[in-house]
């Protein structure tokens, strides 16, 4: 019950740069056909506007593909610490041997499991925060938008556990399922929300469908590549190789969004409105410095002269 026992210690350097680039390939691929899609509801739109819309279209989308992968992370975080405490509790109480640490936490794992799971759902939740604020900061998108995404990826992460549970892992994910489904129902329902709020939020949700099968086709095609390469063990559950995968894919959000590539090829365009505020700027910059001339005094002195501003 070590660490390497969930790791691939074959997985080297060089197999872990192609991974990467792999994943790399694949965001960008989900980047193209996002901005496919923004051109596409954008073409009967007049040429000024189009420019526009196609400029905020693309980078608020984008950014919302990014959090739902980021929630997503996120939410796998606390499904696979709960799969890994499991499978641990189900070989020490089988016999295997411990130290008394090992001893103290399944102790705790057993007499305080629920508790021990709302807590790792918190920790799931900071961690999404900071990667937010910290790592990945998305600010073309508001904070209901996020909020929706963030449902939406409970969503996307509940169907990646039903698909385990189909491929027949010897993981047990249905409590873990449960905690999601609680907080998603929590989400919709609640004392002061009327059924037309329940609706509102399941249309909201729904509009970003096309980023949740993004993101399972961009996971589902990572897992095959990285399952086949032998980058991925299943002994170390599936659910943990699709959380190395988000950690990979992770990177790559990070490395596009810090490094303002999408601002590179998708400029804000150059309107009359901002050619307008442009020139005004000039006009008011130039009638300061006719008014500093104005109050500019020339004081004569014996072997000097010395400007004076009033």
């Amino acid at each position: 019950m070590t660490f390497e026992a969930y790791t691939n210690p074959d997985f080297t350097i060089q197999q872990k740069l192609l991974f990467f680039v792999v994943a790399l390939a694949g965001v960008l691929i989900c980047n193209l056909l996002i901005i496919a899609g923004v051109k596409i509801s954008t073409l009967r739109k007049e040429k000024e506007e189009q420019a526009q819309l196609l400029y905020e279209g693309v980078h608020n989308r984008i950014q919302r593909f990014y959090e739902m992968m980021i929630s997503g992370c996120s939410v796998l975080s606390f499904s696979c610490a709960y799969v890994i405490l499991n499978h641990i509790n189900t070989l020490y109480r089988s016999g295997a041997k411990g130290g008394p640490t090992l001893d103290w936490i399944m102790d705790v794992w057993q007499n305080g499991r629920d508790f021990i799971l709302l807590l790792l759902i918190c920790l799931s939740c900071v961690i999404n925060t900071l990667l937010d604020k910290l790592f990945i900061p998305l600010k073309r998108i508001s904070r209901a938008e996020k909020a929706c995404i963030r449902m939406l990826a409970m969503f996307y992460v509940i169907i990646i556990l039903a698909g385990l549970n189909n491929v027949g892992d010897e993981s047990e994910y249905n409590p873990v399922m449960i905690y999601y489904l609680g907080l998603m129902i929590g989400r919709f329902v609640y004392f002061d929300a009327s059924f037309i709020d329940f609706i509102h939020a399941l249309i909201d949700m729904f509009k970003n469908i096309y980023l949740l099968i993004l993101g399972l086709l961009l996971t589902g095609l990572l897992c095959h590549f990285g399952f086949e390469a032998g980058y991925l063990l299943e002994r170390n559950y599936y659910i943990v190789g699709i959380f190395y995968t988000h950690l990979f894919i992770l990177l790559v959000i990070f490395l596009l969004n810090n490094t303002g590539i999408l601002k590179l090829i998708f400029r804000e365009p150059f309107t009359e409105e901002v050619a307008e505020e442009d020139d005004a700027d000039e006009e008011y910059a130039e009638e300061e410095y006719d008014e500093y001339e104005e109050e500019t005094v020339v004081l004569a002195a014996p072997g000097h002269t010395v400007k004076k501003r009033r």
